[in-house]
């Protein structure tokens, strides 16, 4: 994950983690313009899959996210544990609000997101979003491993070495496990026989 908020090395925020997990608050002042401009990508990149109607903006997707980072006991390891954990985050926001929205609307259209190559598809397709949060939980109950790697990836926009880190796993298990869940979520989605 590049850091699109200047020159600072992951090592600055790092330890700006560590030192908040340690109960320094000046740290969290310090964190939140060095990690604001990477979550919102993340946001707007999840929110780009939505359908256009979508009434929830990725600015209060970011906002909300960082309140629920705020409120966690985390004892922080890193840049990339930090951006798994918000990934997370930003998934149940997501699904939450899609799943109010459908209750809203008294099982109104599904909340949509583009399921794209990144998930195994040739063409882009539409998506139900909560079917997709439903199939990464029924991947995590088969393998929680693939399902994370899922989540990083995809919600979370963790290239495969970032994902190897946070998840303490060699690049190439990483990699093993992306290209497998891929396979069973396309084929979950789309309905094809296993």
């Amino acid at each position: 994950m590049d850091d699109r908020s200047g020159d600072t090395p992951p090592s600055v925020v790092t330890q700006l983690l560590v030192d908040w997990s340690r109960g320094d608050p000046g740290s969290l002042h310090k964190l939140m313009p060095l990690v604001y401009d990477e979550l919102h990508r993340l946001a707007d990149r999840s929110m780009r899959r939505e359908r256009g109607s979508h009434t929830l903006q990725p600015t209060a997707v970011v906002n909300e996210a960082f309140l629920r980072l705020v409120d966690q006991r985390v004892e922080w390891k890193s840049r990339a544990q930090f951006f798994a954990v918000a990934a997370q985050a930003m998934r149940r926001i997501l699904v939450d609000h899609a799943r109010g929205h459908d209750a809203a609307k008294r099982g109104g259209r599904a909340t949509r997101v583009l399921l794209d190559e990144s998930l195994g598809a040739t063409q882009p397709r539409d998506v139900d979003f909560i079917a997709l949060d439903d199939a990464l939980d029924r991947l995590g109950a088969l393998d929680e491993t693939q399902a994370r790697v899922v989540e990083l990836r995809f919600f979370g926009g963790l290239t495969i070495e970032e994902t190897a880190a946070a998840m303490e796993l060699s690049p190439a298990t990483v990699k093993r496990d992306w290209s497998s869940a891929k396979a069973w979520l396309f084929r979950e989605l789309s309905g094809a026989p296993r």
